[in-house]
């Protein structure tokens, strides 16, 4: 998924900082909290300030705004594309493929201890620019041959990474944890001027839909239950009101005795009433 930028110091204090492109006050960061948590159910903390700063002054830019709060207070009162712009540029996207790799290891034996099962539903639920989308269709094809019967539905709130994601276009140099016959199965490498590049092949993207969806809004899109989600990584920028939340409508999606796939800091122990533990940050739907 999308989250959060990476660490920074707090900011020294001042209510408005000198030097700046912008005035920024306490009082804009505040508005921007409130905000994107409104609409993404993102807990910003307040040590995001440069962050803040840093993202969305690019969106000033680009709407002509000489100010935050004339920014602001125009954004609150229009329903545009504006909004998803808000939204992308304050996250951003920390993946690779096969990342906690222990995962896709249970994954696959999950797959093999049902041989009877077709077709398999797996939601990716933060599936960012696709890494891990498609490691997770790369270990379903391998645990189950060549004529895999699964669907793949693979979203996220940011419309830029999903757009990268449906091309399938890597480098590859960041292609490390691919074994080199998973190299071979399932990509193709680029010539000429695209030396250095690998695509996804047709067979594997026809495998998966990239939608969008936003984790805190009511108006999730499936009308059949998933076997297993991959939701890592999301549920650590949430409060715990929106992660419980966001767990009883992840439960409602799934077929009882489903797999939940969370990432390595995230511990949903106070909902046993929905999942119990079964592994290392894997949970079975109750």
């Amino acid at each position: 998924m999308s989250v959060l930028a990476g660490q920074f110091q707090p900011d020294a204090g001042m209510s408005e900082v000198q030097g700046r492109e912008f005035a920024w006050s306490d009082a804009d960061f505040d508005r921007v909290q409130k905000l994107i948590y409104q609409r993404a159910g993102i807990s910003l903390h307040d040590g995001k300030h440069a962050m803040v700063y840093s993202r969305l002054s690019r969106r000033l830019r680009d709407t002509g705004h000489q100010s935050f709060k004339a920014y602001l207070t125009w954004l609150e009162n229009q329903e545009g594309s504006e909004w998803q712009e808000f939204i992308n540029a304050l996250t951003t996207n920390l993946t690779s493929f096969f990342r906690e790799h222990h995962h896709f290891d249970i994954f696959s034996e999950h797959l093999q201890s049902h041989p009877g099962h077709a077709p398999w539903r797996v939601w990716c639920s933060a599936a960012s620019t696709g890494e891990e989308p498609y490691s997770i269709l790369m270990t379903a094809a391998d645990a189950l041959g060549g004529h895999a019967h699964l669907k793949l539905i693979a979203s996220d709130i940011d419309s830029k990474v999903l757009a990268t994601a449906a091309q399938g276009v890597y480098r590859l140099e960041n292609l490390k944890n691919v074994t080199q016959a998973q190299l071979q199965k399932y990509f193709l490498r680029g010539k000429a001027g695209n030396s250095g590049m690998v695509r996804v092949k047709p067979e594997l993207q026809r495998m998966v839909d990239f939608i969008s969806v936003n984790l805190v809004r009511d108006d999730w899109p499936f009308r059949e239950p998933f076997d297993v989600v991959f939701c890592r990584n999301v549920m650590i920028y949430f409060d715990a009101p929106t992660q419980r939340k966001v767990l009883e409508r992840i439960h409602r999606v799934m077929v009882p005795g489903g797999l939940l796939f969370v990432g390595h800091a995230e511990n949903f122990s106070e909902s046993r009433d929905l999942f119990v533990l079964k592994g290392k940050t894997v949970y079975e739907r109750r």
